[in-house]
Parts: C-alpha cells; structure tokens; sequence
C-alpha cells in the first residue's frame, strides 16, 4: 500500500527506497507502533499522534490514513523522502 500511494506522487526507485527505510526503521510499519518515550504513533511516528486527524478520523488503525498523512509530513517539511531520510541518518529522527 505505502509503495502504490508513494508511487502515486511518482515516489519511485531511490525515493521508494529511501521512504521504506526510514519507516522499516521508525515502526516497522506497524500502525500502533508507540514510542514510549515521545508518544510518537503509527507508521509515520506522528507527533502529537492527533495530527494524523486531518488525513482521516480513522488515523488510530488505518494503514492508509497513516500513511497518507506522512507522505504530506514528507512532501511538506523535506520535499521527498531521500531528504528526509538523510535528516533521519544525521539525526536519528524526521
């Protein structure tokens, strides 16, 4: 699922790579993954988890509400998922 809505912003090769990484790394794609020092949540680690509200009222559980809602944390905040993945390899967070 994230790879076809990744793909649906033309987030293909490098950029696929890059965004799997990072979330492999952040939650393993778990869409209750919390951690439990920051309250981060989901699959994109929102924080506040509450943000993920605005992609869908459905944000507690569903893979492509998570997902959506961190694609546009990316694209917003870093441009594309290498960049924000190279942010995370310098600072152990996105």
């Amino acid at each position: 699922m994230a790879r076809s809505l990744a793909a649906a912003r033309g987030w293909t090769g490098w950029q696929w790579t890059c965004l799997d990484d990072l979330w492999r790394r952040e939650s393993a794609y778990q869409t209750t993954a919390t951690n439990p020092t920051t309250g981060a949540y989901g699959i994109p680690q929102a924080l506040p988890a509450s943000k993920m509200a605005s992609a869908g009222a459905d944000w507690r559980f569903n893979p492509a509400t998570q997902i959506t809602w961190g694609l546009d944390y990316i694209e917003n905040r870093y441009g594309d998922p290498c960049t924000a993945w190279e942010f995370w390899l310098r600072h152990g967070f996105y």
